[in-house]
């Protein structure tokens, strides 16, 4: 069963909640994971896909987005896309684009990122969680 994370930002900046993406898609890659990251549109994909090259000096996070992913491709351990996961990636999904309700389940870990101003709604998504049996964490992350 899916095991939902929720990462609840302190942090206000405009780019905090993609920055802790990286950092989180960082580490789930170093430890052998494959990655979806799920944005809400193209422009967010292009932002994201820049800065997981240049989030943090030394760090090599190989990624495509989906759109420059290619039908065969299954050696990219990290996707950024907007809409359903390309197949095979089923290992870790990372939220910062909304609704995920049709493909999240598929998932054996779900993270959401929580900015201050998403906690109301975060926490009408952790109750719809709740309600149906998903282990749940949450973990309070303070400003860098």
């Amino acid at each position: 069963m899916t095991e939902v994370f929720f990462y609840i930002l302190a942090d206000e900046a405009a780019d905090a909640s993609a920055r802790f993406a990286c950092r989180l898609t960082e580490k789930a890659h170093a430890a052998g994971h494959r990655v979806y990251l799920h944005v809400a549109d193209a422009r967010q994909a292009e932002d994201l896909d820049d800065l997981l090259w240049q989030f943090r000096q030394g760090s090599f996070v190989p990624h495509a987005t989906v759109a420059a992913l290619e039908a065969d491709d299954d050696l990219t351990p990290v996707v950024i896309g907007t809409g359903e996961p390309p197949a095979g990636f089923d290992d870790v999904l990372v939220n910062l684009g909304g609704d995920v309700g049709t493909f999240f389940s598929r998932f054996a870990r779900h993270n959401e990122i929580v900015a201050p101003a998403d906690v109301a709604a975060a926490r009408s998504l952790y109750r719809f969680y709740k309600d149906r049996g998903y282990a749940l964490t949450t973990h309070r992350i303070a400003a860098r």
